[in-house]
């Protein structure tokens, strides 16, 4: 909800002057703020420390005195209301305080004198926040070249934000013409989010007045939304400036918008103001109460009863389904934007971790990165259906006389969707059914369906129900209502009431093992499509959370142990190698050991090797001295010797880069944070794991342990890795020894 949403009003103006046309509610008031404490009656503050230095040699003070002297600033000390101080009407004629329309409806007699009215704080019809009705409609009227732009104007905490627009120079209302946009620098006055639906591939389209146009009074109209502006201390200033952005982007340029296409195209606006002036003309001639006018407003006047049904939505943080002119709109606040008035800490309950980066913001869109807190829009999850205020009723695309194809397309799509769309199937096994791509169909649908408030992104609950859940914090509802409308819902004697169905859950969620939904509560497979129901009843009232199961790598003191004396005993073999090459380099080739004489000394034409005819011949010919092949049989044992130490060496190397620490590191276990960007030395602790497992357990090891960064999900892994869940409990009970597993809510 808008917490800060006092009023919504329509201002308009004419040649007759400003005038505030309808407002909702009927009596608007601005919320109680803190103020200073009153000082005592006889103005001596005197402070507990003053008091206690000076208890037994105070001073006599003179209280007639500073009485006198306080009383000189005690009228500046409290807040008093403007109509108070001054009276903000009788800068105005008293005629313009009728609607402009209806101006001449009334004989003199039922004219009152501005003093009059200012004095008479009863007077409903002419007064709002304590302010004359046309004061503050003349302040909600701008000049024309403030129009067609964000509006916004801060009165006594009190803001006003909208999008006046106004009649063009010639008389005529038409569509503002759009600033060629080329080679064009700074801000120009006109939004030009206003012309997108409106201007042509080729040229701009430029609609003519209607009949009625040519001899309109209405010159300006401006929807306002009245909020309480908030402490500036409660939250930063960027998000404050994000708040009422997104106010005006969702609420009042949207508004401003068809109104004003429909004051083009029918005069509409204009024959609306002109309805509500005449009959609060003729309720004041009455002496009607300003309730009863505002009763009858709400059945003559399709803008009036829109207004009071967008307050009433946006106070309860629900859709509006409002119709203005026969066009039918959903509008709506995000649901947590009031969150960014408060404090984190206020919102610290919350079990699930929304993800607000850079990825989430592209694949929500916009519309739905900003306020809404969704969870993570992922191949591994589902998609819960809503039943709102609206049925949705996608065939009646369908049923319509001239319906295009590209619409009929659309609109089949849409119902193999929903009847696919189940909490068991995740968004990727409906891709596959559908036949559909995840990015540019299935992600889509689920945008549109949870942005217009018919479905909810949740966990994929596992067909059989064994699913373990978690309680949240605190419900939406007081636990009494819930219980009642769920023995409404679920008489059957087989289920339990909700107290006890909660109960059982919440105790469940800390046992070690058959904690899972079917274990706990259903326990029979006859019950299974019964307590379906029942998950789903509960999950579109967030009295249910997925826990997850995350998994973390743990190097133990033992494995640590293990692979430093594996290195040291390497670093051992790896010295005394070297020194005996070194000792036995001035011995013969013969004399070295039998691999390196075989492969050295032995030479074509050998028994080993017999040569064929032309061989001999190409042999003959480069056979070399006996000197020389002495010499050369040297030189190549001493490059075979260098090749070993230079192999040693860099193995050595290698080795000497890892962080080894020191040998008390090994007396204790360390966690293995990321396994996917691991240190070397992390590699060879998870390379150790694996020793004495089976081949195709340790490759499938080494392929998903990148996952356990106690990060990813279970539903994650299995969809990454692409492995079945029986295959990752397989993994996790061959290496249990070394993961650490727990669960947490999605």
């Amino acid at each position: 909800m808008a917490q800060t949403l006092l009023a919504l009003l329509l201002v308009n103006s004419s040649a007759k002057g400003p005038n505030l046309v309808f407002r909702w509610p009927p009596n608007p008031e601005t919320t109680s703020r803190f103020s200073r404490p009153l000082p005592h009656e006889d103005r001596l503050e005197l402070d507990n420390p003053w008091r206690a230095a000076n208890h037994n040699n105070s001073p006599q003070i003179n209280v007639e005195a500073s009485s006198e002297a306080a009383a000189t600033v005690a009228e500046d000390y409290q807040w008093k209301s403007p109509s108070v101080i001054r009276d903000s009407s009788r800068s105005f004629p008293r005629s313009g305080s009728l609607p402009t329309s209806a101006a001449n409806a009334l004989p003199e007699e039922h004219f009152f004198d501005d003093d009059e009215l200012a004095e008479d704080p009863t007077d409903e019809y002419h007064r709002i926040f304590d302010y004359s009705t046309q004061f503050l409609a003349g302040m909600l009227c701008p000049k024309s070249s403030l129009c067609h732009q964000k509006f916004d104007l801060l009165i006594d905490n009190v803001l006003f934000i909208g999008h006046p627009v106004c009649i063009e120079d010639g008389g005529h209302w038409r569509f503002k013409r759009e600033k060629s946009s080329s080679g064009s620098r700074g801000r120009s006055s006109v939004n030009h989010d206003s012309m997108d639906d409106i201007k042509s591939d080729t040229s701009i389209r430029v609609y003519s007045p209607t009949g009625n146009n040519e001899s309109s009074w209405l010159h300006m109209f401006h929807f306002v939304l009245v909020l309480d502006s908030p402490d500036s201390s409660s939250s930063a200033s960027g998000n404050m400036s994000k708040y009422f952005d997104t106010i005006y982007k969702q609420i009042a340029f949207t508004i401003t918008a068809v109104l004003f296409q429909e004051q083009v195209f029918s005069n509409f606006v204009e024959l609306e103001c002109d309805a509500l002036g005449s009959l609060e003309a003729e309720y004041i001639a009455k002496g009607e109460p300003f309730s009863a006018f505002m009763s009858q407003a709400l059945q003559i006047s399709s803008i009036a009863s829109a207004m009071k049904t967008l307050f009433d939505a946006v106070k309860s943080s629900t859709m509006a389904y409002i119709t203005l002119n026969d066009i039918p709109l959903e509008l709506q606040l995000p649901p947590f934007l009031d969150h960014l008035l408060h404090g984190e800490e206020e919102h610290e309950l919350d079990l699930v971790d929304h993800q607000e980066d850079d990825d989430e913001a592209r694949l929500w869109g916009c519309d739905l990165s900003f306020g809404w807190r969704l969870p993570s829009l992922a191949p591994w999850k589902s998609l819960l259906l809503l039943e709102g205020d609206q049925e949705l009723d996608p065939y009646i695309n369908l049923r319509g006389p001239h319906v295009r194809p590209d619409e009929r397309e659309h609109a089949e799509g849409l119902i193999r969707f929903l009847e696919t769309a189940s909490v068991t199937l995740s968004f990727s096994d409906m891709a596959n059914l559908l036949d559909w791509d995840l990015e540019t169909q299935i992600y889509p649908t689920v945008r549109w369906l949870v942005h217009h408030r018919r479905a909810k992104v949740v966990d994929t609950v596992h067909l059989g129900l064994k699913t373990i859940f978690t309680l949240p914090p605190e419900f939406d509802a007081p636990l009494s209502a819930l219980s009642a409308e769920f023995k409404r819902d679920f008489p059957q004697s087989e289920i339990p009431p909700l107290p006890s169905l909660l109960a059982s859950i919440s105790e469940a969620s800390s046992k070690q093992s058959d904690n899972h939904f079917f274990a706990v509560v259903v326990r029979s497979k006859e019950l299974i499509p019964l307590y379906h129901e029942v998950v789903i009843w509960l999950l579109k009232r967030d009295m249910l959370f997925t826990l997850h199961l995350r998994i973390r790598i743990v190097a133990t003191a033992e494995l640590k142990a293990r692979v430093r004396q594996a290195h040291e005993r390497k670093l051992e073999w790896s010295r005394g190698q070297r020194h005996q090459d070194r000792v036995g380099s001035g011995l013969r080739p013969r004399d070295q050991e039998p691999a390196f004489y075989e492969v050295n000394v032995r030479r074509p034409g050998s028994a080993l090797f017999p040569l064929s005819p032309r061989g001999v011949h190409r042999f003959s010919r480069r056979m070399p001295s006996a000197e020389s092949e002495s010499g050369r049989t040297n030189e190549t044992f001493l490059v075979h010797a260098d090749e070993d130490d230079e192999e040693a060496i860099t193995d050595e190397s290698d080795d000497e880069n890892i962080a080894w620490g020191s040998p008390e590191d090994t007396l204790c276990p360390s966690l293995i944070s990321d396994p996917g960007t691991a240190s070397p030395l992390e590699r060879k602790w998870l390379a150790a794991m694996s020793e004495g497992k089976d081949e195709h357990i340790a490759r499938r090891f080494e392929q998903i342990n990148q996952y356990f960064d106690g990060k990813s999900t279970d539903d994650e892994i299995l969809h990454r890795a692409e492995i079945s869940r029986r295959q990752l409990r397989e993994v996790l009970h061959h290496y249990d020894e070394y993961l650490q597993t727990f669960l947490h809510p999605a």
